[in-house]
């Protein structure tokens, strides 16, 4: 009979993985509930609610507040909360602005590609979840909207273009949360299916023009005038 000691079955496990610390947790509840409208401009939100909601202290959320209003999504308020930092009527058309200029770029840079490369450009954009979004929840919907033009975007193959977009991510959500766009779906659904064929078709010049009217409707729901770049036709 073996005199080895049997090995302890615990000691022998798999030790476990650690999950993020408590205060990325938190940065990452909160910041979700600010991108998909969960947390609407203006509320005032509480440590203690969310240490409760995740069941954690508030030191972590307290340190997520903190990045958060680095970040200029919240404003600290001794001893009350932390505001959620309303979206500007400014901050919100420059941002849709700059949406508007780096989109077209990608189609006329795509367009200099050949018409082959529309065409698979525009079949990929069609079969994206963005074009018919029935089943997608409202954060989803935020979520695939914006992947939709990310799609776009890179495929133009500038990767500082890409990157510069890609900055905006976290804006262009936020915006389009505050914008209550869920209200119009089947309109934004049915945009996204527009512009995909134009690019599908290799017209560039109606694949702009349906961008433009795409984003002009975006800053509309937001309660906001496009201006001049956005909305030139409206000066006339």
């Amino acid at each position: 009979m073996s005199s080895a000691t049997p090995r302890d079955p615990v000691s022998s496990a798999t030790p476990a993985v650690p999950g993020p610390p408590a205060a990325d947790r938190a940065y990452q509840h909160v910041k979700a509930g600010l991108l998909d409208g969960s947390y609407p401009d203006g509320d005032l939100l509480s440590e203690g609610e969310v240490a409760n909601a995740l069941q954690m202290s508030r030191t972590p959320v307290r340190e997520a507040f903190l990045r958060l209003q680095t970040e200029g999504f919240l404003r600290l308020y001794p001893k009350r909360g932390a505001l959620v930092v309303p979206v500007t009527p400014t901050e919100a058309r420059a941002v849709v602005e700059a949406r508007l200029a780096l989109e077209t770029f990608a189609i006329e840079k795509l367009a200099m590609q050949g018409r082959d490369a529309m065409a698979a450009v525009g079949e990929q954009l069609a079969a994206h979840p963005a074009c018919d979004a029935a089943e997608l929840s409202d954060a989803g919907m935020h979520e695939a909207d914006r992947a939709f033009h990310a799609t776009l975007v890179a495929a133009a193959g500038n990767p500082v273009v890409a990157d510069l977009y890609n900055a905006l991510r976290d804006k262009q959500m936020r915006i389009t949360a505050t914008a209550r766009t869920h209200a119009v779906r089947p309109r934004i659904t049915q945009q996204h299916a527009h512009l995909a064929s134009a690019i599908r078709d290799g017209d560039p010049e109606l694949a702009k023009a349906r961008l433009r009217k795409h984003l002009l409707g975006t800053v509309r729901a937001f309660g906001v005038a496009g201006g001049p770049y956005l909305d030139p036709e409206s000066d006339l």
